[in-house]
């Protein structure tokens, strides 16, 4: 039997939001399995920078692309460029979300929600039903939703967002039905991590909250790797519709 399980050499993974953050991370460690990458974030040019990068360190080929995940018509263009370029693609990872703030939930403008569900839900949506039906008739493909556990436990300032992302914990299940046995969807459910957006917290606050938890912390970008590779190879190939919590084992206290 082959000991490599997660056999991803040669294969084409397309994540969105995978300029920095967790997608970047992502995007690195799939190149080190060997796999080619394309990086899509809404500005073009960070994602043509890391893909560069990530090529002249692994020797794998990359692509950076610029798309606006929250755009409808613009999903099946980046589609098309990413075929068009490779000729295939094996494993998409909707990691591309926004959560942000507001005053009070009263105050939430209709566009502000809106934005919040084009880039968290909607876009996830249009993607993987375009990506889904071409991977069904190769025989073959794994879609990664990167999810909250906001979704199951929201706080006050990110009530929208959850929402979103509980949407998109029920899509994972909805096309893994719709598109099995050839298409295996799952979803990680990320707690928090330490990356851009982490700046803003307050760190006396957070250590508080986070001591609570089994892991007492929060989690290196680098944490949500094993997950990540996990789903998208042979070692999951039993393994669809599940919704795998990666947060330090939060959602399991009360």
């Amino acid at each position: 039997m082959a000991t490599d399980r997660n056999n991803l050499r040669g294969k084409v993974v397309l994540i969105t939001g995978g300029s920095r953050g967790l997608g970047a991370e992502m995007a690195w460690a799939f190149a080190e399995e060997g796999a080619s990458v394309v990086v899509a974030s809404r500005k073009e040019q960070p994602c043509v920078d890391l893909a560069a990068e990530i090529a002249a360190k692994t020797g794998v080929e990359t692509m950076g692309i610029g798309a606006h995940v929250g755009d409808w018509d613009a999903l099946p263009v980046l589609v098309d460029t990413v075929y068009e370029r490779f000729g295939r693609l094996d494993v998409l990872i909707n990691n591309a979300g926004i959560a942000p703030l507001y005053s009070s939930l009263a105050e939430v403008s209709e566009g502000l929600f809106d934005k919040i569900i084009g880039v968290n839900l909607k876009g996830p949506f249009r993607l993987s039903a375009l990506v889904a039906e071409r991977m069904k008739v190769a025989g073959q493909g794994a879609i990664i939703n990167i999810s909250s556990n906001a979704s199951e436990r929201p706080a006050p300032e990110y009530v929208p967002y959850g929402a979103a992302k509980a949407g998109l914990n029920s899509l994972t299940k909805g096309f893994a039905a719709a598109y099995g046995p050839e298409v295996r969807v799952n979803t990680i459910m990320a707690g928090a991590f330490f990356t851009d957006i982490s700046k803003g917290w307050d760190g006396e606050a957070f250590d508080e909250l986070a001591s609570a938890w089994p892991i007492a912390r929060g989690g290196s970008p680098n944490e949500i790797v094993g997950a990540a590779v996990y789903f998208a190879g042979d070692a999951s190939s039993f393994t669809t519709g599940t919704i795998l919590p990666v947060d330090g084992g939060r959602m399991a206290v009360g």
